[in-house]
């Protein structure tokens, strides 16, 4: 019987017949310090259990166990056994009760917490053995950490009275361990324990209640982990106080001409800031009588004086009302193309809180009469019918638009007209490459009232403005995207393509003032990060580099607006443009689009899922949605965004959990790869990969598994799929029918959200430039445009550059009211900024 239990304790210790260890550890069957046989019964504990870590870069992290009474201390990993010649041991004896203690460490590394990357979280956890039995450990899991570099919501500078809540909000990256938020006031911390007037909300938002003079600085968010340390753009915080009067001074002593006076300063307090002068008279006069005084008798001279005076009053009276007559007479020739002078001031009444009294209203009834403009339009024209462009000033000036005007329209078939109109070009050497049709393509005619052309689902429009096209000319103007094979751009080194390329012509045409592109792109932009480039292709084929985006132009011909999924190129030259880049740092990424497809009904035995990666732009999405449309696919689920770093690592793709009972995947390696070089050259839009499963059974409709997506050492998205692949899914759900994606031209008027003569009068009111700031330039910083004032001073009108980049960035869903917004908070520094004289009206 002693022999028995002697062989069981050794059966024990060994794992044969407890949870086993690995295989390098059953060499170690006999215990080596012998346990004292008064504690021979005790399962082991823990004193120390192993912790959850983060992995910052490369370094390596360390698991640590301490366990009593325990004879062996082993690892095991997401299911795993760790080896026994990775565990380093340290045994020894608890001085005070005499047990055997163990201590065991391991080392975890980067690489193999990647290996199963996205499959789950890589866990460990220690198992103790005695003689009693096994302990198991709490787990730990061990994380990569890291920081985005981009805040996903940062604060925002402005203007606030003294006494009223300012409220900055800040949204930190994306992290693991999440970031720790601070602020900084003009680069010096903000603590709110030894700082009562401020406070910090859950949400990270820094929060003055009642603004002082000393919070006007330059607000700073500052994120951080164990990893990075980031700082958002600064907001700077403008607290302005308006002036107010200082009480009366007293009263003057009566002065000879029978008057005294008393006055006051604006100094109570004074405005700081751009605060408003203070309103009314600093100097009051008044009569008095006193023996110092005299009032002389009136004489016969006295009334001779009088008289002389009267009659050069009437003089100038006459001869100011002969010159606002000329002036009104001038006025009716402003312009050959406007019916009548006074529709200049049709787009504008004044608004008052009280009823006008009848007569005295100075609303302008008359419609201006465009029916003397006629147009020749060669292509679809659409009309658009917008229910909300009531443009509304608050600061008491309603700006309304104008009646539509009426136009004499000639067009015939479209399907017509673009064979007619690429077969006119197609002889030219520039237009060789032209495609011969009207896919991919938008072509109208133009003069000077300016219009818009778009292809349709592809974010690519450009925009005509008002007296682009000189007066008296007429243009046939087109828009074309083209596949990167008919283009032939050439990419060296690690330059990438980061949007389509498009042409817009003829080339040869001359405009007084530039034209929008407007096109998509894909990349994740940082000034640090990136090098990117505008290139221009010649007649003769040749691609050139004619800006450097994010650096002041060296011409006024073109410049670039880079935003976050578009540019805005203006260019005074039409002709064929594609955005190219160059990485500055690994840290560089590119937005790609990942899509599932499978097939809508299967009536074979394999079913196979299409996982498409390609460019983050619309035009290549549409490209996507019809080549599955013929290919009678479904969407499943909705498209995921995956930022693909400059690493050089390729991009993996791999379907797990697939149910073997019922399916089978006929792939045989773990996972398949996309080349680096072929998603980060852009050369291919897009690119995909397909997985092919088999049913064991017809009678299965149930397909549930994951796909997931990542590249090496870098980002990752995960599709989860549940299909009935015996119900036929339409594809017409999600794409957008070719009725409904809009009118490829419009023409005058209609093309713009902002009415012609509201848009002369704001670039009338605003091109001057103002002392008090009533100008352009404020107007750029309400829009947050304030970073390219050099690009818009170089030009005539910097107003009507500013108007036509809102235009282009917000048609056909542009908001009047913000723009009204904008608009009226630069009036407020001028309060006779678009007042409405008499004359005018």
């Amino acid at each position: 019987m002693a022999a028995a239990a002697a062989l069981w304790r050794v059966l024990l210790a060994g794992s044969l017949l407890a949870a086993r260890p690995p295989a390098g550890a059953q060499q170690s069957a006999t215990v080596a310090n012998p346990m004292p046989g008064a504690f021979s019964d005790l399962l082991p504990h823990f004193l120390l259990e192993p912790q959850d870590v983060y992995i910052v870069k490369n370094k390596p992290v360390s698991l640590a166990c301490r366990a009593t009474p325990a004879t062996q201390i082993y690892f095991k990993c997401n299911g795993e056994w760790v080896h026994q010649g990775e565990h380093v041991t340290q045994r020894s004896t608890d001085q005070g009760t005499g047990l055997p203690l163990l201590d065991v460490r391991i080392d975890i590394s980067r690489q193999q917490v990647e290996r199963i990357f996205g499959l789950e979280e890589y866990w460990c956890q220690c198992v103790a053995w005695s003689s009693s039995g096994t302990t198991k450990s709490q787990k730990a899991y061990v994380r990569i950490a890291y920081l985005r570099k981009n805040f996903e919501e940062e604060p925002m500078g402005r203007e606030v009275s003294i006494e009223q809540e300012i409220v900055l909000a800040c949204r930190p990256p994306e992290g693991i361990p999440p970031a720790e938020v601070e602020w900084l006031r003009n680069e010096e911390p903000v603590d709110p324990a030894l700082d009562a007037s401020v406070y910090v909300t859950p949400e990270h938002s820094l929060v003055v209640p009642r603004a002082r003079l000393a919070d006007t600085a330059n607000y700073t968010c500052v994120a951080k982990n164990m990893v990075a340390r980031r700082r958002s753009s600064s907001a700077p915080i403008t607290v302005y106080v308006d002036g107010g009067w200082s009480g009366w001074s007293r009263w003057s002593l009566c002065a000879l001409d029978c008057t005294h006076w008393r006055s006051r300063e604006c100094s109570d307090p004074a405005p700081h800031h751009g605060g408003q002068e203070c309103q009314g008279a600093e100097l009051e006069t008044r009569n008095c009588t006193t023996e110092l005084c005299s009032h002389p008798a009136s004489g016969p001279e006295d009334v001779a004086l009088y008289v002389g005076l009267v009659a050069v009053a009437v003089c100038l009276v006459l001869l100011l009302l002969v010159v606002v007559l000329v002036c009104c007479r001038k006025k009716g020739g402003l312009d050959p193309d406007v019916a009548d002078s006074s529709i200049l001031t049709a787009g504008f009444q004044p608004v008052s809180s009280k009823p006008a009294k009848a007569g005295t209203s100075h609303l302008l009834t008359i419609q201006p009469d465009l029916s003397t403009t006629t147009m020749t339009y060669q292509g679809s024209l659409c009309s658009r019918q917008d229910g909300h462009s009531k443009f509304q000033l608050s600061n008491g000036h309603l700006l309304s638009p104008l009646g539509a005007g009426r136009h004499t329209l000639h067009h015939s078939s479209p399907a017509a007209e673009g064979v007619d109109f690429v077969s006119r070009f197609a002889a030219q050497s520039c237009f060789r490459s032209l495609p011969r049709g009207a896919a991919n393509m938008a072509y109208g005619t133009f003069n000077f009232l300016g219009g818009r052309l778009l292809i349709p689902n592809t974010g690519i429009s450009l925009l005509i403005p008002p007296d682009a096209i000189p007066r008296g000319k007429i243009y046939e103007i087109y828009l074309t995207l083209h596949k990167q094979e008919d283009a032939r751009l050439p990419l060296a080194g690690c330059q990438t393509l980061l949007s389509p390329i498009v042409s817009c012509g003829p080339p040869g045409v001359l405009l007084t003032r530039p034209a929008i592109l407007a096109l998509g792109h894909c990349v994740e932009a940082n000034v640090a990060d990136w090098s990117i480039r505008l290139k221009k292709q010649s007649c003769e084929g040749t691609w050139e580099d004619v800006l450097q985006v994010g650096e002041q132009p060296a011409s006024g011909l073109y410049f670039c607006q880079l935003e976050g999924q578009a540019a805005y190129v203006f260019t005074e030259q039409l002709g064929r443009f594609a955005l190219v880049g160059e990485s500055l740092s690994m840290a560089a990424a590119k937005r790609l689009k990942l899509l599932l497809f499978a097939p809508a009904s299967c009536s074979s035995l394999e079913y196979s899922v299409r996982v498409y990666c390609l460019r983050d732009t619309p035009d290549v999405l549409q490209e996507v949605l019809q080549l599955e449309k013929q290919l009678g696919g479904q969407l499943i689920g909705a498209p995921r965004v995956l930022h693909f770093k400059d690493s050089y690592h390729n991009l993996r793709l791999s379907i797990h959990d697939v149910p073997s009972s019922l399916w089978q995947s006929k792939l045989l390696a773990s996972y398949q790869e996309i080349p680096f070089y072929h998603l980060w050259s852009g050369l291919q839009p897009f690119l995909h990969c397909t997985f092919t499963l088999e049913r064991l059974t017809p009678s299965t409709c149930q397909l549930a598994c994951k796909v997931w997506v990542w590249q090496v050492e870098g980002d990752g998205q995960s599709f989860s799929i549940n299909l009935n692949i015996a119900k036929d899914t339409s594809f017409s759900d999600w794409l957008v029918p070719d009725s409904e994606a809009g009118c490829p031209a419009l023409v005058g008027p209609s093309a713009f959200k902002i009415p012609f003569l509201i848009r002369q009068k704001i670039i009338s009111s605003l091109d001057t430039p103002c002392a008090r700031g009533a100008d352009w330039r404020t107007l750029a910083q309400k829009l947050h445009l304030d970073s390219h004032l050099s690009f818009f001073a170089s030009k005539a009108s910097p107003t009507a550059m500013i108007l036509n980049l809102w235009e282009a960035r917000h048609f056909p869903s542009g908001n009047l009211a913000q723009l009204a917004a904008a608009v009226a908070e630069v009036g407020k520094q001028d309060s006779a900024l678009f007042a409405v004289s008499e004359a005018e009206c």
